[in-house]
């Protein structure tokens, strides 16, 4: 066993021994910003920011940016939010403060869906534009080709709709990184490993054929309560929105194979130019608010998945509740886009190693309840989309459609 943090292996899974200061850099992006970790919802809100400080404190313990371009992240101005949010909508975010706000009515929040899950809090324009910005301008550097890869974990908040904020999420990142995808590329792909169903996305591309949307999400009584089966998107978005409802407990293998089979069979009927996978880490089992039973491995695994589909790809975060394991779980697999073997204790030199007990990478977890995917509904959620994705063969126009927020 070695007793660096990380080892380097190529696609053949031979392992490389970097000679010290002779590294090569993957070709990937990872974008940060030392504040987007220290904004705060409020401390009973369970949507807390500094995962990102503790997850981007594990990706450097483990050497990990000496393998890829390290960007700060940028902040996006009104212009750049405005391009899918409406201009009343982000006025109120950039002008609202919570000084300002003790001259409001009610009726400005209840327009705006400011309130328990989305409160105001201190800084949150600037916050916004944090997380945005590495993902529009991770956008742009997959258009030009700068990166084959980028990695925004402070991205990925898929419930904002077009005029109000929506499940801990003010400003859709996503929307606006496929929005600049779409200048380049004619088909692009998002899917959704998050517990939630991706709503505001596909809310945003319900009517396109150009984007598909992949939602693997808990089903039912559980926010936001949409993404049945039978929501397929409209006219000419029919059948391009793609929804996997499943119910609590879901364990690494049933939900790998339903994963694998469905993105098989989306890359070979829809066949996008462009990727954008969001890593909502609320599915691990064991998160505060979730109710799947994912190990670390499966999650990372649906990652590696999509990855050898080898195109453009940026991945970003989203939910996770239990702090620490949000941040193991994003740390492990920037390692696995970088194709880095990590030694599963976490160094040492964890400015927060005390936050994980046990100090490993990849613990144990704990069902909270049994699987209640039958074999039988799994296969026949299955059998449906596979058959609706064989309808769309050429399909796909190269028309941009009007988003509809």
């Amino acid at each position: 066993m070695s007793d660096k943090p990380v080892r380097l292996f190529d696609a053949n899974d031979e392992l490389i021994e970097p000679d010290g200061s002779e590294v090569k850099k993957r070709n990937v992006a990872y974008y940060f910003h030392k504040d987007v970790g220290h904004f705060h919802y409020g401390q009973l809100h369970p949507m807390k920011p500094q995962r990102l400080s503790v997850c981007n404190d594990l990706v450097v313990s483990y050497e990990m940016p000496k393998y890829m371009t390290v960007v700060e992240s940028p902040k996006l101005n009104a212009d750049d939010i405005s391009v899918f949010h409406s201009n009343d909508y982000v006025n109120f975010l950039k002008t609202v403060t919570p000084r300002s706000a003790l001259t409001m009515t009610d009726e400005h929040f209840r327009k705006f869906n400011i309130g328990e899950d989305c409160p105001l809090f201190a800084g949150i324009w600037d916050y916004c534009t944090l997380y945005a910005g590495g993902s529009v301008e991770g956008a742009r550097r997959l258009n030009h080709k700068i990166n084959d890869i980028v990695i925004n974990w402070p991205g990925g908040l898929h419930h904002a709709k077009k005029s109000e904020a929506s499940g801990f999420c003010y400003v859709n990142d996503i929307v606006l990184g496929i929005l600049e995808l779409l200048k380049y590329h004619k088909r692009v792909l998002y899917i959704d490993i998050d517990i939630h169903h991706g709503d505001g996305v596909q809310e945003a591309f319900n009517n396109s054929d150009r984007v598909m949307t992949v939602s693997f999400h808990r089903f039912g009584n559980y926010f936001p309560g949409s993404g049945s089966i039978m929501d397929k998107g409209t006219g000419p978005g029919r059948y391009f929105a793609v929804n996997l409802p499943l119910q609590s407990g879901i364990k690494d293998e049933p939900y790998l194979k339903l994963f694998e089979s469905v993105i098989s069979s989306v890359e070979e009927n829809f066949n996008p130019e462009a990727i954008v996978l969001q890593c909502g880490s609320d599915s691990l089992c064991e998160d505060r608010l979730g109710q799947f039973s994912l190990s670390f491995n499966a999650h990372a695994r649906a990652v590696k998945y999509v990855k050898s589909l080898g195109k453009p790809l940026m991945v970003l975060g989203g939910g996770g509740y239990t702090l620490r394991n949000v941040a193991r779980c994003w740390a492990l697999e920037t390692g696995v886009i970088l194709g880095l073997r990590m030694s599963d204790e976490i160094p040492g030199t964890s400015l927060y190693s005390h936050y994980f007990t046990p100090r490993l990478l990849r613990p144990q977890l704990t069902p909270k309840g049994p699987d209640e995917n039958t074999e039988k509904y799994l296969a026949s959620i299955e059998q449906e989309t596979l058959e609706c994705l064989r309808r769309i063969q050429g399909a796909p126009s190269v028309q941009m459609q009007e988003i509809v927020g």
